[in-house]
């Protein structure tokens, strides 16, 4: 196909520009990374932009041995995971129904569902049923009243639909059930949903603030958002850290901001790690070819 000059100039500026902004994106993130491997004097005196000046991994080592990040950290990896595997055992079994024509009550459930994406009960009541339940102090106060995200229920479920009737009159001949045939043939064919989803829910597992904050009252279970936040927010907190690197007699080697961009680089690396893995479903047509004649 051949463009014209006009389209070609188009082409050219949009591509530009989207290569520009992506670029600005990533400014904040290679920033945190110079500022936790440069040395002290480079810091403090605002020589740090986007590359380390002189090599320095004492913040990482303070991090990890002055403060409770390695059992914040693995709190995050058990309230992401379980939340996880609810969630989306949670949304395929309400989605499923929700995609059968010969569903009669389908179409009152998903309006039912939209309702609530437009009015919701608010923090006071949704902490006292919480509280009503026992769940205060607990991690299921963090899963429950995020089990469905309504917005990935309808995009699971309009995946579902769109899955061809063909397959499904192919695997009933074969005497598929209805839960075989929503684990051998539709789960198969919506790794690419399941995917996404996946991902949308585990940042927000992962990322878990303001619920943590509000629910938990235990420190030893404060996840890794909540312990970098309180980290940054209280400076005697920091000076703590920085004092008792020095305890050795050895000159300290590690300043506040060093300390912060060390932490918030712990709390963004694992979803960038995770990412990748998953990339692949996102651009992956399980569904072309599926179909045959």
């Amino acid at each position: 196909m051949r463009y014209s000059q006009g389209e070609k100039l188009f082409y050219i500026v949009n591509a530009t520009l989207l290569a520009l902004l992506g670029i600005t994106c990533l400014f904040p993130l290679i920033n945190t990374i110079a500022l936790s491997l440069s040395d002290v004097q480079s810091i403090a005196s605002g020589k740090v932009t986007f590359y380390p000046i002189g090599w320095n991994t004492e913040a990482f080592s303070s991090l990890f041995h002055g403060t409770r990040v390695v059992p914040a950290f693995w709190n995050s990896v058990f309230i992401t995971v379980v939340g996880v595997c609810f969630s989306m055992a949670a949304t395929i079994m309400t989605a499923y129904p929700l995609s059968r024509k010969g569903f009669i009550a389908r179409r009152f459930f998903t309006l039912a569902m939209v309702f609530t994406m437009m009015f919701g009960g608010g923090l006071i009541p949704t902490y006292l049923v919480v509280k009503s339940f026992g769940l205060i102090n607990s991690y299921f106060a963090l899963w429950l009243p995020a089990l469905v995200s309504t917005y990935n229920l309808l995009v699971m479920r309009t995946f579902f639909e769109n899955i061809p009737d063909e397959i499904e009159d192919a695997a009933r001949i074969d005497g598929c059930s209805e839960i075989m045939y929503l684990v051998r043939m539709v789960l198969p064919l919506s790794m690419p949903v399941l995917a996404t989803l996946t991902l949308f829910y585990g940042v927000g597992f992962w990322n878990a603030f303001m619920s943590v904050l509000i629910y938990i009252n235990e420190t030893n279970k404060f996840n890794l958002t909540v312990l970098v936040q309180n980290m940054i927010k209280s400076q005697s907190l920091l000076q703590e850290i920085v004092s008792a690197s020095g305890n050795t007699g050895e000159q300290i080697q590690v300043v506040p901001e060093s300390l912060k961009a060390a932490g918030i680089l712990v709390m963004v690396v694992p979803m960038l790690v995770v990412y990748p893995f998953l990339q692949k479903y996102f651009v992956k047509g399980v569904m072309l070819g599926s179909i045959k004649g």
